[in-house]
């Protein structure tokens, strides 16, 4: 019985088949491309962020050229303009009005005077020209004494310009303050200009004074000569 139970067993062990062992298979091709391929992505991860910081840094480019200046010269500049527009409206006995030159030359500056105007009349039209002239001189003068004054604003301001020009953190900025340069250049030229016309002016008065005086003088000579008849002798009575 019990070696008929141990062939039994034998038996059933014989016919258990025997375990397979567990090997880990390493493939190197298999590794290679799986490694290339995350190389290729974190290469796409840092394509996109090198993307992006450009995107980032164009903004900032983008946003230093559009950003305006922060300093302006355009109040003082016309609030200059001012002053000398000012002056030159103030200018007195004929102004820069075409309609009052006409009107003044032809009542105070006539081309020739008639025998008949008399001799307090062609006084009094001398001293209004040498009234008109004095004052042409005068207001020449004042508008000189403006754009004089005028002078240290506009280099303060050319300073301040050329200053803000080379700081300028953009395009914007550098071609605001190119073209609030330009403007201090005309407005120094507007100056150049008024003094120019108020000196022409008073010079013009002047020389219309000069051959006005002569065109009197020409007639009052001509009205003393022609004196009439001269001295006729007559019976006179000295005693009763």
């Amino acid at each position: 019985m019990i070696r008929t139970a141990l062939a039994a067993a034998l038996v059933l062990i014989a016919a258990i088949p025997p375990a397979k062992a567990q090997w880990i298979v390493f493939d190197p091709t298999n590794y290679a491309q799986n490694a290339l391929t995350a190389a290729r992505e974190l290469q796409q991860v840092d394509n996109g962020i090198l993307g992006l910081q450009n995107q980032a840094a164009m903004l900032v480019n983008q946003a230093r050229n559009l950003a305006s200046l922060p300093y302006s010269s355009l109040g003082v500049l016309a609030q200059s303009s001012s002053e000398t527009e000012l002056l030159l409206s103030e200018a007195q006995q004929i102004g820069y009005s075409t309609g009052a030159i006409d009107q003044a030359f032809t009542e105070t500056y006539p081309q020739t005077y008639a025998s008949s105007v008399s001799s307090p009349q062609m006084i009094a039209d001398a001293q209004t020209r040498w009234q008109n002239a004095r004052a042409g001189f005068q207001d020449a003068m004042r508008v000189q004494a403006g754009a004089v004054q005028n002078l240290g604003g506009a280099s303060t301001q050319t300073d301040a310009l050329l200053a803000s020009s080379q700081a300028a953190a953009g395009a914007l900025q550098a071609a605001q303050s190119g073209n609030q340069l330009i403007a201090v250049q005309a407005t120094e030229l507007a100056d150049l200009t008024a003094v120019m016309a108020s000196l022409a002016r008073a010079q013009s008065l002047d020389g219309a004074k000069r051959l006005e005086s002569q065109a009197q003088a020409q007639q009052q000579l001509q009205s003393f000569l022609n004196y009439g008849a001269g001295y006729q002798p007559g019976a006179a009575q000295m005693f009763h």
